[in-house]
């Protein structure tokens, strides 16, 4: 079972990716480590430095399945921000689509961040939750160690539809650390999934998000979705993402399709 670090060491997006079963959730890529991939992908179609990945929307439009290609395209280029696209192909077609947004520092004056961590204690303070052991439980999910520290468990029929837990990777041992925290961020079930009160199939559509530090720091981060709204079979989630100090370093969206 391949780390995202041995992945990521042999991964060539000129000549495609056969992903390996350990990274998929059921016939298709699990939407973090394509998204990964995809920003990878970007990265290293440019020669010399690029900018810090700063935000991304992420469209997952078929399965992807079979041999994955990846299409990196500079849409705008300026002073400050590098405008990509990337386009994952795979057996049946086009299978995402990612709009990218790199930025370089600035100056500026206007500095804040509204602090709305829920209460929880650090990762030492819960007990691991093997989530692969789980019989609806989708492969890639051995690749991280996971640790509920609040919200809600999947299929437990919740009113409340929320999720929240210190997740790290088995192995990211040198990996972008911008890389690494895209293919973690999207590990938790969608939040949705806690008021199913059987099992039943659940799908991401989109993801768009924001990286709030271009250079995430760590090993266990503290993952939150809550799901807002859920009617005619989708969901939608707000999802963040915190250091281990505390620090907000990821924010998200996600609409996910529900057939329960």
């Amino acid at each position: 079972m391949p780390s995202l670090s041995e992945l990521l060491s042999s991964f060539d997006p000129s000549a495609g990716l056969d992903l390996p079963d350990t990274w998929r959730q059921g016939r298709t890529a699990y939407g973090g480590i394509l998204s990964a991939l995809g920003i990878a992908a970007a990265i290293t179609s440019r020669s010399g430095d690029v900018p810090p990945l700063r935000a991304a929307q992420v469209s997952f439009i078929g399965p992807a399945s079979g041999r994955l290609d990846f299409a990196p395209q500079v849409l705008r280029e300026g002073k400050s921000v590098l405008n990509m696209a990337v386009d994952v192909g795979a057996e049946a077609g086009l299978a995402a689509r990612l709009a990218l947004v790199f930025g370089r520092a600035r100056s500026s004056t206007v500095v804040h961040d509204v602090d709305d961590r829920p209460q929880a204690d650090g990762p030492d303070g819960y007990a691991d939750f093997n989530m692969a052991a789980m019989p609806f439980a989708p492969a890639f999910t051995a690749n991280f160690q996971m640790r509920p520290a609040g919200g809600a468990r999947p299929i437990s029929g919740a009113t409340h539809a929320e999720l929240l837990t210190w997740i790290r990777h088995n192995d990211a041992s040198g990996v972008d650390p911008a890389v690494a925290l895209v293919a973690m961020a999207d590990a938790l079930p969608p939040a949705a999934f806690t008021s199913f009160t059987a099992p039943a199939p659940i799908s991401s559509i989109n993801w768009s998000f924001e990286l709030l530090e271009p250079q995430p720091q760590g090993e266990w981060f503290l993952l939150r979705s809550l799901s807002q709204h859920a009617a005619d079979g989708y969901s939608s989630q707000d999802m963040q993402v915190w250091d281990a100090q505390g620090r907000a370093v990821m924010r998200g969206r996600q609409s996910v399709a529900v057939f329960a």
